[in-house]
């Protein structure tokens, strides 16, 4: 058999690194894979035709023999035997730069630190509610080339992390949108701006673009001409998005003057998720999806699962699930949204914090405990850095306002919130999971420690007398 273009050779045999396999197989390429784990577990899924299959390593002596390289995006450029090749001039790209090149539809394009999934399957769920024929995937559910296989695709809406960005050159999305930005995974891209220059490779080749109007680095630092919608919580210009709030308190979601529904119809809850609301209905306004429409779906959206989900009420404090919140910035705007929502109440919020904390510094956090948190609950591998984190911070350490717990694990946190709530002089009307950290110490995944939140949750509702 005769193929075409060179070896390809996958790096990484997870569900995105299976796609590319299998698509770059069936384009007629010669493939080979290989994964430092011993035993991937998707092996077995491999097309018969991959017979190069090094495990156990990655194989530098196959990589030299590549005519071009994909790469998962759990693998770093920097890994040596990969940068050596890289350097030698092999290119090294993903499997998004592969849906890239093959993708005949318009592309909607969204990144950032915090909220990407939120807003991903939001404004997927806004254009099949408008009767488009849509792909969702990337970074979230679907590997991208896996949307290839539906032929009556109109749009793709991609869910794109800063490693799938790293390697993707000139997508050219009908939309781009960061979300925000805050520090995460400077483990990987070494500091801020190694990881802002992997996020703004959204915008290349972009043809409109959604910023945030109260985040500076969600815009594109080339001053062009593309059609531009801005989002923000506070009232907006004619044309963007924004908040509009009248004499009563009443909070509205507005385009302009016009107002589109009340943040009370809502059934996600919390500031954070009104500016995700508002960024969903602009990057659909620019991706051609009609206001309307958009908007009935927000009245029925229900949030994600471990994304500042409501799970019970329990001796009349509520109990939210944020295990997604795997980083400051996402801890930040739970702790602010959930907030907002109990302080008005004279209510303050016990926040569940730690596990690994991928090189972030914690005293970002101080501020906002102070003023809506009552008592934080430690647990996981950096809990006492947090500690000091907070209580050393430069601008408004964490006072003796707030109490502290180190508690380990979070059986041992859950099961110290009931002894510290029973208090007559406790103020807490809720109590958030919101880590701000990765779960690998104690858990397979957030999927899995938000799980067992719940778990324990549900546990203390069926003690309930």
């Amino acid at each position: 058999m005769i193929h075409k273009g060179g070896l390809q050779v996958v790096i990484g045999l997870g569900q995105s690194g299976l796609s590319a396999a299998r698509y770059l197989t069936e384009q007629g390429y010669k493939v080979a894979v290989t994964d430092a784990n011993a035993a991937p577990t998707l092996a077995a899924q491999l097309p018969n035709s991959v017979t190069i299959r090094q495990f156990g390593q990655i194989d530098g002596q196959l990589l030299r023999q590549a005519a071009r390289i994909i790469i998962s995006p759990g693998i770093a450029l920097t890994t040596p035997e990969i940068a050596a090749v890289h350097q030698a001039g092999t290119p090294v790209i993903s499997d998004i730069q592969l849906f890239r090149d093959a993708c005949t539809v318009p592309i909607v394009a969204i990144t950032g630190s915090n909220a990407k999934t939120t807003v991903t399957t939001l404004v997927g769920q806004m254009a099949k509610e408008a009767r488009v024929n849509v792909g969702v995937g990337g970074n979230i559910g679907l590997p991208a080339l896996t949307l290839l296989d539906n032929p009556d695709m109109t749009l793709a809406v991609l869910e794109l992390s800063s490693f799938q960005l790293e390697t993707v050159t000139n997508l050219g999305a009908q939309v781009a949108c960061v979300l925000n930005m805050s520090p995460d995974h400077l483990d990987r891209h070494g500091d801020m701006l190694g990881y802002h220059q992997a996020k703004h490779r959204i915008f290349q080749g972009a043809k409109s673009v959604v910023v945030n109007r109260e985040d500076a680095l969600t815009r594109p630092l080339v001053a062009d001409d593309l059609p531009r919608i801005s989002v923000g919580s506070n009232a907006p210009d004619k044309g963007q998005y924004g908040l509009i709030t009248e004499a009563d308190g009443s909070v509205y979601l507005a385009r302009g003057a016009e107002v589109l529904l009340a943040a009370n119809s809502l059934r996600i809850k919390g500031q954070h998720n009104l500016v995700n609301a508002l960024s969903a209905l602009a990057i659909g306004e620019l991706a051609g999806l009609p206001i309307a429409s958009m908007v009935e779906t927000l009245k029925n959206f229900g949030g994600l699962e471990h994304r500042c989900q409501y799970v019970a009420e329990v001796a009349s404090i509520d109990y939210f699930n944020d295990s997604k919140g795997t980083n400051i910035g996402s801890t930040m705007a739970a702790i602010a949204g959930l907030g907002a929502v109990y302080a008005p109440k004279g209510g303050k919020l016990l926040l569940i914090l730690g596990g690994q904390g991928k090189g972030q510094v914690f005293s970002e956090l101080s501020p906002l405990i102070n003023q809506y948190v009552g008592q934080v609950l430690l647990i996981g591998e950096d809990a006492e850095k947090i500690a000091d984190d907070l209580l050393t911070a430069a601008k408004d350490p964490v006072t003796e306002a707030v109490d502290m717990h180190q508690c380990v694990t979070l059986e041992a946190a859950m099961t110290l919130v009931p002894q510290l709530l029973s208090s007559s002089l406790s103020q807490v009307q809720a109590v958030l999971l919101s880590p701000a950290c990765a779960s690998f110490d104690q858990f397979s995944g957030y999927a899995e420690r938000g799980e067992r939140f719940i778990e324990l949750v549900m546990a203390m509702t069926a003690a309930e007398p």
